[in-house]
């Protein structure tokens, strides 16, 4: 008898039964979590794969962004850059305005190399920190079965400097890269919590 190479793993019967409560727990979960706590479920994996993939892109930082509880704005939950303090739970984008929220709405990815250029650019973040962007990668972050934000990077003019270089399609699919590997990350430290199944 021929050996098969594919794993054949089908759900054990009993946990089937527990299925939808596990579901309603976890979207819990989901719709609860707020920005300020979502560093806290990063461990050092998870920060190591999304801060390479800013850095491989060449990106000056990165951001997690998050829906708000009230379903109104996006808030910055995780930030590489040297301002994070002012923007993690503090900032709060308008669902109404902006690239970022352009596309948790749409779900699309989107790299553009003059931001500034580009009239649905949103100059509220911008303007409170006293830089200029000059190129984006946003793409959607889902876990848990649904877009909850978005993952994105940028380049920064600095006075003085030459202009920076702008993205390029491969950066593009390696910071999509590094949203999904953190969502599959995030997804099992959650899981794991809700069924007890950690150490921690």
């Amino acid at each position: 008898m021929e050996a098969t190479t594919r794993l054949n793993l089908l759900p054990e019967p009993a946990f089937l039964e527990l299925k939808p409560m596990l579901s309603e727990r976890l979207e819990q979960v989901a719709t609860s979590l707020h920005a300020e706590q979502f560093g806290s479920l990063l461990d050092p994996l998870m920060r190591q794969i999304l801060e390479r993939g800013f850095t491989e892109a060449g990106a000056h930082e990165g951001t997690v962004w998050l829906l708000e509880q009230t379903g109104e704005y996006l808030t910055p939950a995780y930030n590489t850059g040297p301002n994070s303090a002012q923007l993690v739970g503090k900032f709060k984008q308008p669902l109404s305005a902006g690239l970022i929220c352009m596309v948790f709405a749409s779900e699309q990815p989107f790299v553009e190399n003059e931001v500034w250029k580009n009239a649905a650019q949103s100059k509220l973040l911008d303007t409170r920190l006293g830089v200029q962007t000059c190129a984006m990668i946003a793409v959607p972050f889902y876990f848990l079965r649904a877009c909850r934000g978005v993952v994105s990077c940028v380049q920064l003019q600095h006075a003085g400097a030459a202009p920076p270089s702008g993205f390029r399609p491969e950066h593009l699919a390696g910071v999509q890269q590094a949203a999904a590997l953190l969502s599959q990350l995030l997804e099992f430290r959650l899981l794991s919590r809700t069924v007890g199944w950690t150490s921690e």
